[in-house]
């Protein structure tokens, strides 16, 4: 599960009707189209793709953003990290290229994709300012690699980062959370820095005026998603190669708090809507 198939199911994300959802998947290939020659029959392989539809037993799909899952990567781990996983890929790597040294603000640290960015953060030397909506969930973050942790209901939590940084700001900020974070962010940046907004649990950032990045610092802002990133065959595999690498040398794991089956998938909503979920939801046939 992930916030998109809530964002498709309610209409934030207008879709065409009938439709289903699910963006993620795992499992075995059963057979393929012509020219195909990554994949064949029998094939473990995992997903993270347009068009939606996971939530089935068996369909058809794209074969070029299909991608070959290592057998030392269970079908439960390659459903729960597709899109998390390659949404950190591009977020570290291609949205905003960060090095050793560099610091980030990551707000939901303890989600999906949080825990994936708190792992890959303390693996290339980054540090990472993690934010969570509870003290336990700041905890989670840490534990997981965060090199510090903020309750963003703390009414001064964009004052806690500046101090982390020495009063500097961080080089980027990657908010998934959306209206409620988006203008304390902008407080905590650096100038020069970088505002990635890839998501809106809290719902979207309304309009506002750009002349406001060029008095907090020449600020940049971006609205990335991962299907773009995605778009080109060879460049899905090479972030998914690149992400399965990271899982294999126990570099990240993939942490799944909450398992449905496919047809309890009401209430698998309902706890991600509630924000009572931590890590990856699965859902099981």
């Amino acid at each position: 599960l992930n916030f998109i198939d809530v964002y498709q199911r309610s209409g934030v994300y207008a879709m065409s009707l009938p439709h289903a959802l699910g963006m993620e998947a795992a499992g075995v290939v059963e057979a393929v189209g012509e020219g195909v020659t990554h994949l064949k029959p029998g094939d473990r392989a995992a997903y993270a793709s347009q068009p939606p539809g996971a939530y089935c037993e068996a369909r058809v799909m794209p074969a070029a953003q299909v991608c070959p899952l290592p057998d030392g990567i269970s079908f439960e781990t390659g459903a729960a990290m597709m899109l998390k996983g390659l949404t950190v890929e591009y977020l570290f790597h291609r949205t905003t290229p960060l090095k050793a040294g560099d610091t980030v603000l990551f707000h939901a640290a303890a989600g999906g994709v949080g825990l994936i960015a708190c792992q890959w953060a303390r693996s290339e030397g980054i540090t990472l300012i993690a934010t969570a909506g509870s003290d336990e969930k700041c905890q989670m973050a840490l534990d997981h690699g965060a090199t510090h942790a903020i309750n963003y209901r703390d009414a001064d939590w964009p004052a806690k980062v500046r101090a982390l940084t020495g009063g500097k700001g961080v080089d980027a900020v990657m908010d998934s959370v959306g209206a409620a974070t988006f203008d304390g962010s902008l407080d905590c940046l650096r100038p020069l820095g970088m505002m990635i907004t890839f998501g809106n649990a809290s719902g979207p950032v309304p309009p506002f005026d750009l002349g406001r990045l060029a008095a907090k610092g020449s600020l940049k802002i971006t609205r990335p998603t991962l299907f773009v990133h995605i778009a080109e065959h060879e460049t899905c595999q090479a972030m998914a190669r690149h992400l399965f690498g990271k899982v294999l040398s126990g570099e990240v794991t993939i942490r799944i708090d909450q398992r449905f089956p496919l047809d309890e998938v009401q209430a698998a909503h309902r706890a991600l809507e509630a924000r009572t979920t931590t890590g990856s939801t699965v859902l099981l046939p």
